[in-house]
């Protein structure tokens, strides 16, 4: 219990939020180019750099920053569960051993478990007023007229139900796989860096970064695309099955999306995807280290965990 509470947990937790609010924010006009891919499937522009221009020529020079904050909010709750569980997990269970591959990528997969179920809610919201206002070219699209996070949430449940904020759950459950094997490949390339230096320099905790989550995208990206559209729940479709998430409906949505658009519209916004994710959690590793190494040392501390 005392590895679970610990004062180290809380430590890496602290650090994973601040880390991932700040390369959020630097990179997130790349994840709203993403997110439009993904959703608004008639658009013509392909490109990263052609989706953000006609975004900003389209609703205003701000507009790429929509839905900044709930999105902020729910990143810096979801990666706060996110790493102190994965830490709490791997203190209990590793117990000042060191590490596998196969352990890592376990504990990722429980601590992606209990993320999903916690903060689904607030991923659902922040979809929903991140595409808000935006001008779409699929007229099979509902509008949404939402004043803010908890306006939100009551429209939601008394228009959709309260199980209408788990919405995408399903596949969300099975992209725990993606930062299970992002920290699997992370903490395994870590290792092997530790092994033939004693420290790590800010390029290699960036380019280890970098190449974990490139890795866990691209194998996991068609089911992010279900996801993106379960969340936002504004589209005119299947209407015999209105369970969303089900595994019924993420098997439709893969069936329509490839019928309409090839194997590869299961990819669309995947450049726009690898471009934010990787360089985000790549500034977000580098942050979490960064700030975890400076905290123990201000407190006098060392880390307890071994990689």
């Amino acid at each position: 219990m005392s590895s679970v509470l610990s004062y180290e947990s809380l430590v890496h937790a602290v650090a994973g939020a601040v880390g991932s609010v700040t390369a959020m924010t630097v990179f997130f006009p790349l994840d709203t180019a993403r997110l439009r891919l993904q959703v608004d499937e008639k658009r013509k522009s392909k490109t990263t750099h052609m989706v953000l221009l006609e975004i900003i020529k389209e609703e205003g020079l701000l507009a790429p920053y929509r839905g900044w904050f709930p999105v902020i909010s729910s990143l810096c709750c979801s990666n706060f569960v996110y790493f102190y569980t994965f830490n709490s997990l791997k203190a209990v269970w590793v117990k000042g051993q060191h590490s596998t591959t196969g352990k890592d990528l376990v504990v990722g997969f429980v601590a992606g478990v209990v993320n999903v179920l916690l903060t689904t809610p607030l991923w659902v919201v922040n979809t929903r007023l991140k595409l808000q206002g935006a001008k779409f070219r699929n007229e099979d699209i509902v509008p949404t007229n939402y004043k803010g996070i908890i306006d939100a949430f009551h429209q939601i449940i008394r228009d959709e139900g309260i199980l209408a904020l788990w919405n995408g759950t399903f596949p969300s459950l099975l992209l725990v796989f993606n930062p299970a094997i992002q920290f699997m490949f992370y903490e395994g390339l870590k290792r092997q860096l530790l092994k033939k230096r004693m420290k790590l320099s800010s390029l290699d905790v960036f380019i280890i970064g970098a190449i974990a989550k490139a890795i866990a995208t691209t194998a996991t990206y068609p089911m992010q695309t279900i996801q993106s559209i379960l969340r936002f729940g504004r589209h005119r479709l299947n209407p015999e099955n209105r369970t969303l998430g089900s595994l019924r409906n993420v098997l439709y949505l893969l069936h329509q999306r490839v019928k309409r658009f090839g194997i590869m519209g299961l990819y669309k916004g995947l450049e726009a995807k690898l471009l934010q994710t990787v360089l985000t959690a790549a500034l977000m590793f580098l942050v979490y280290e960064k700030l975890t190494a400076a905290t123990f040392t201000i407190m006098g501390l060392k880390s307890a965990r071994k990689h």
